[in-house]
């Protein structure tokens, strides 16, 4: 059943994702003090669903939608929620970045502080983030991976989440009403429908170039994929 936007049905899912959270360095809750995502949901999920709903009615978009972009800017902060019910994406919210680590400029190396630039899908839900809770992005994708064998590293970093609190390094921490919000919406359509596209700063407003010289060559390819992206997502 889906939920139109004229009618605020609150229902709770009971639908988990399988995580794999214990090997995850930003979990905090081991033994009998773990929850899962099923718990998480219950939870906070009535309470989500009245600060999500007015806004999907007010963008005329169906709640759920099929699929979700976030489009986050390193340098403003912002982090915008886009929604498709299938008949293209929506606006549907901006939600403030608390802190973002590190530069403009790519993610290369473990340890850099670097919050990634990129294309990305949430690929995991993690219920027990010692930053309240948290969405693992697949950093690295295959565009990082083959730059990173193209420049000989070996470690280019790992484990990068969008989470709770208002602190982080190489992450995005966007507080913790903010991410039990965006934590139920994705648990509810499915991490696979959940794109995220990092920049460092909103390229519609200033294109992504030149590239300055102590970045990769091969920034500037990834800055026209990044400016692509973006492109197609205004309101």
């Amino acid at each position: 059943m889906r939920f139109q936007p004229l009618f605020y049905i609150v229902l709770v899912s009971v639908f988990s994702v399988s995580v794999g959270a214990s090997n995850w360095p930003e979990t905090k809750l081991i033994g009998q003090d773990k929850r899962s995502v099923k718990q998480v949901i219950k939870t906070y999920h009535n309470d989500s669903l009245k600060r999500l709903l007015p806004l999907f009615v007010a963008a005329k978009v169906d709640y759920p939608p099929q699929q979700i972009t976030l489009l986050a800017s390193k340098r403003s902060r912002r982090l915008e929620l886009w929604a498709d019910s299938g008949e293209g994406y929506k606006y549907i919210h901006t939600y403030w970045i608390r802190h973002a680590s590190g530069e403009a400029g790519p993610k290369l190396r473990e340890g850099d502080h670097q919050v990634p630039e990129g294309i990305y899908q949430i690929e995991a839900l993690n219920p027990n983030s010692r930053f309240h809770l948290s969405m693992k992005l697949n950093y690295p994708n295959s565009f990082d991976l083959a730059m990173a064998r193209q420049d000989q590293r070996s470690q280019p970093g790992s484990n990068i989440f969008i989470h709770g609190k208002a602190s982080s390094v190489g992450c995005l921490a966007i507080g913790d009403q903010n991410i039990e919000d965006l934590f139920v919406l994705v648990e509810r359509i499915g991490p696979g429908n959940s794109q995220v596209i990092i920049a460092p700063h909103d390229p519609r407003l200033l294109p992504l170039f030149p590239v300055p010289a102590h970045l990769p060559e091969w920034t500037a390819q990834l800055y026209k994929q990044i400016q692509q992206q973006f492109d197609q997502f205004k309101q």
